[in-house]
């Protein structure tokens, strides 16, 4: 997150709010003094329990946190905790966006999507699932619907 926070800061966006979900619990000293920088500490909500990809569950993040924003908020997601089973689904809750919030209020969506690739197998391994192919259309769809997205990193 914080080589994305500093893409944006180049620009002279600073955000108010960041917050980070785990899919796993983390030694919040690992995040606190070794990965996040001094300066986000004012800013990050970290929810460090698990995230669920269950629609209207407290801690699927589109739901408890995306979808309390509004359309005045600039407001970016992205969706990169090393799971498909949770990312594809909370990506198609996007993509799906039944009540039509999320194209109001998505401004730039960010998504690793472990497709099957050779190259990233052995960092990826059994989380892999998919094509590019299938990420490339997801992207189209989601744009369509305008929600800019990209792959990340």
């Amino acid at each position: 997150i914080v080589s994305l926070l500093r893409k944006y800061q180049k620009f002279g966006f600073v955000f108010d709010h960041i917050y980070g979900f785990e899919i796993t619990q983390i030694d919040p000293k690992n995040v606190y003094e070794k990965s996040l920088p001094e300066e986000f500490i004012p800013a990050y909500h970290w929810i460090n329990v698990g995230v669920s990809a269950e629609e209207e569950n407290k801690l699927n993040p589109l739901h408890s946190v995306v979808k309390k924003f509004n359309k005045d908020d600039f407001v970016v997601v992205k969706l990169d905790i090393d799971t498909s089973s949770v990312e594809v689904p909370l990506m198609k809750q996007l993509l799906d966006d039944k009540d039509g919030v999320f194209s109001e209020i998505v401004d730039q969506f960010y998504f690793e999507h472990h497709v099957h690739l050779g190259e990233l197998a052995g960092s990826w391994g059994s989380s892999m699932e998919g094509t590019i192919a299938q990420s490339l259309e997801w992207f189209s769809l989601l744009r369509k619907k305008g929600i800019p997205a990209h792959y990340w990193p």
